[in-house]
């Protein structure tokens, strides 16, 4: 490990490169004694090594970033499945929707609920550079949330909220779709922080029912159904997504525009005209926390009351 500062990269970044691992992950292999660098073992995070002399063993196998052939997968993830490569809880992840090979591992996250746009890859500097804020790539959401969305609650979701001491605010938030008890919503992002929605939302009292990412850029996942994934190159990746290999802006980048119109709210509602307003304590029984009892108390009321209607016919 003794060449230029210039070719030398850190060791859990390099086992992220190969593909073993996602970085931070590649850090708990470092520090719990499995990886290996020219045959002595590496517990300390932070030393570096040249890819093209260092001989890296990750459990007893070599590593070489020179033998790999990067791949990079869009996928339409469905509800019900982790962002994981493997889950403690036995849960379904999203690597059980993708039957290849090569070991990829998903970019960035979307949580059990949610749904929409994922990217795998086996790439860890493309990974970085993709969820990196500073390029300011936009992620749209298509957002269902439980009653009726006024005009100053739409101010408030579009304000965003301080959390921990830090800001989040979406670039825009729109109304796309009115519902008889539920409306759409259109969010997108720049920064795309951990959980953002969902924590704009609880802080302005608004419930979610449904969560999709539909694009990143003017990448979409429009034609792919949920479940379903499809392969892609670095080069179309760039080019959708709207930026160069240098994180510069792409001349003639295009973003992601819906054909769903914006809803005037001035104007009113027939669909929703006994709806709740959005920010009504009677949704909070179908925040993230209660979703799943609600949805099951629920199903026992209706099997209670069609055994009812069945005992009073017979």
């Amino acid at each position: 490990m003794k060449s230029q500062d210039t070719k030398l990269i850190r060791l859990q970044k390099y086992i992220a490169d190969c593909g073993v691992t996602s970085r931070r992950k590649a850090e708990e292999l470092i520090t719990s004694g499995v990886v290996k660098v020219n045959g002595i073992k590496q517990t300390t995070l932070g030393s570096k090594v040249d890819p093209s002399q260092d001989v890296v063993e990750v459990r007893g196998q070599i590593i070489d970033l020179l033998a790999i052939d990067h791949i990079y997968l869009v996928l339409n993830k469905p509800r019900g499945y982790v962002t994981t490569v493997t889950d403690p809880e036995g849960r379904k992840t999203v690597m059980d929707l993708i039957p290849i090979k090569t070991r990829v591992y998903p970019v960035g996250r979307l949580d059990y609920l949610s749904e929409g746009l994922l990217l795998l890859t086996n790439d860890g500097d493309f990974a970085n550079f993709i969820m990196h804020p500073k390029y300011e790539i936009t992620k749209v959401y298509e957002v269902k949330v439980f009653g009726k969305v006024s005009e100053n609650i739409l101010s408030q979701l579009k304000k965003g909220a301080h959390i921990d001491g830090q800001l989040l605010r979406p670039k825009s938030v729109r109304v796309i779709e009115q519902l008889p008890g539920k409306t759409w919503l259109e969010f997108r992002l720049e920064e795309g922080k951990n959980r953002e929605i969902r924590k704009i939302c609880e802080a302005c009292g608004v419930t979610i029912d449904k969560l999709k990412r539909v694009a990143i850029g003017n990448l979409s996942i429009k034609g792919l159904q949920p479940g379903k994934w499809t392969y892609i190159t670095k080069n179309e990746l760039f080019k959708a997504i709207g930026i160069n290999k240098d994180g510069t802006k792409r001349s003639g980048a295009m973003e992601y525009v819906s054909i769903k119109k914006s809803i005037n709210l001035k104007k009113f509602s027939k669909k929703q005209k006994d709806a709740k307003l959005a920010n009504s304590k009677d949704f909070e029984k179908y925040n993230k926390e209660n979703y799943f009892k609600t949805i099951e108390r629920q199903k026992e009321i209706l099997k209670e009351i069609q055994a009812q209607q069945r005992a009073e016919k017979s």
